[in-house]
């Protein structure tokens, strides 16, 4: 059982039992929850908190947690209706209206019913995050000197002095700005290099969470498709003439969903076609720390390789770490880097320091390097399991490409086949996936769907997972099951 669903479970055990407490009347102590219940004191703490965020239950330090009074009557809601009219005069005089679909996002947040296999996660399982070496960075952080203070408002010095020395090239620290997740640099980058009602060259497919991003500012997505070398230089620039768009969005290391690389001689074209066009380069290098241990010497950025200041390069500490440790990096050259930076201090004034000293301390210890070479190779074995499994249960599914590095495999589905249905069918089954749609930003070619292999507990949940998506499957699917195999590129 995981430890989120042991604290849902509890706290619902806890809700029904209320009533046989008067209002003040005092709960089991902490410690006799522990025992009845055999969890741990960390999951009996979070029940209880969850029951105090909800007005049930109050808490006394030193004395333990007592049914709370009861609540006043609730105001009777008012009439919103109104704000339908405001929301949409908002966006009346806009080229491109306005639209706040986080959908495509929350697929892969939100968490699924206890006992389903989430194979729709975006972030690494708790049992390969570092959690030892992050708490252990976070207690030494707030005891740095000043750790409290108030930052630079670009970012602590040595950070963004370390996030250039990854990027590589001529990259400077100056250079860096220090920001509050990927999501939020994607974010920053967009606003500061395309105006409301431009249009926006992304990749085909391509991360949800940047089209939601691009929609919401009133940009105008432009597809362009990637193959298993990336995106395709040639449809680049056409795209780029017939549109005057001003700004590429692009994944060149293990994109988002396919999972390619950009292939070598495509580098610099994409650089060339976007410079000659008097255009941005924005580069989500989003899962360089999430590589496998068989994927070799990976390439530099395209912002190490950048000397025209083309590029707005994105980089991220949080996949390799947690979702709840939200440190990234901006960097650019040139005007941009002044406009990015007012984007960011207007927004969010800046990085909460306690933050950046912990990132400091955990990317300056010994146990980094050991957890990213612990991740390389579980990561690895969990993508062997799931194309193993792939292609013993279900080989009517393609998976075209099989990636060495990231969290996830790109799976075709056969023609025909109704996407949601699948998914629905899934879920009954027991196993969360990630429907193909919501990465396209025109009609998609085919029906598709992801699988992480990084959200599970292990390799035995893998096998379990495709076990069920088989069940959904055999629902589901048109036709006879014609294997159409995997095959690695």
């Amino acid at each position: 059982m995981y430890e989120r669903s042991s604290v849902g479970e509890l706290a619902d055990t806890l809700r029904r039992e209320l009533d046989r407490y008067s209002p003040g009347g005092k709960l089991p102590s902490s410690r006799s929850l522990v025992e009845r219940f055999r969890v741990s004191p960390v999951t009996v703490s979070r029940a209880l908190a969850q029951l105090v965020a909800e007005g049930l239950v109050v808490t006394r330090p030193g004395a333990g947690a007592f049914r709370a009074p009861p609540r006043a009557a609730r105001t009777p809601a008012g009439d919103t209706s109104w704000q339908e009219v405001a929301l949409s005069a908002d966006g009346v005089g806009d080229l491109v209206p306005r639209t706040v679909d986080a959908s495509g996002v929350t697929v892969s947040l939100a968490a699924p019913p206890p006992g389903v296999v989430e194979f729709n996660g975006g972030y690494l399982h708790p049992s390969l995050q570092p959690e030892r070496a992050l708490s252990a960075a976070l207690a030494r952080a707030g005891r740095r000197p000043g750790a409290w203070g108030r930052p630079p408002l670009e970012g602590l010095p040595e950070l963004r002095e370390w996030f250039a020395r990854g990027i590589g090239g001529a990259v400077t620290a100056a250079e860096v700005l220090v920001t509050a997740g990927g999501q939020s640099a994607l974010t920053t980058a967009l606003r500061a290099v395309a105006p409301p009602g431009a249009p926006v060259l992304v990749e085909s497919p391509t991360y949800p969470g940047m089209l939601a991003i691009a929609r919401s500012a009133g940009l105008r997505p432009v597809p362009v498709p990637v193959d298993a070398d990336g995106v395709r230089p040639a449809l680049l620039a056409d795209a780029f003439r017939a549109t005057g768009a001003r700004v590429f969005v692009c994944q060149p290391l293990f994109q988002n969903p396919t999972g390619a690389v950009l292939a070598p001689d495509r580098r610099g074209e994409v650089l060339r076609i976007a410079r000659e066009a008097g255009a941005f380069v924005v580069e989500d290098d989003y899962v360089r720390r999430l590589v496998h241990e068989d994927a070799g010497q990976l390439p530099r950025p395209l912002a190490a390789d950048d000397p025209d200041g083309v590029v707005v390069h994105v980089g991220s500490l949080t996949k390799a770490t947690s979702p709840s440790f939200r440190v990234s990096a901006l960097a650019a050259r040139g005007p941009v880097l002044e406009r990015l930076r007012a984007i960011q201090v207007v927004d969010t004034f800046f990085v909460p320091r306690p933050l950046q000293e912990a990132a400091l301390e955990l990317v300056g210890s010994p146990a980094w390097p050991r957890h990213l070479r612990a991740l390389a190779a579980e990561l690895k074995g969990r993508r062997d399991a799931m194309t193993t499994a792939l292609r013993l249960d279900l080989p009517e599914l393609a998976v075209p490409h099989v990636p060495s590095g990231g969290y996830h495999l790109w799976v075709r589905l056969p023609d025909g086949t109704d996407e949601a249905a699948l998914t629905a069918a899934a879920l009954r089954a027991g196993v969360a996936v990630t429907p193909g749609r919501p990465y396209f930003s025109a009609e998609p070619p085919a029906g598709h769907v992801r699988l992480s292999f990084a959200a599970v507990a292990g390799t035995g949940e893998i096998t379990e997972g495709v076990r069920r998506l088989r069940t959904a499957c055999d629902e589901v699917l048109p036709g006879n099951r014609s294997a159409s195999g995997i095959r690695s590129t």
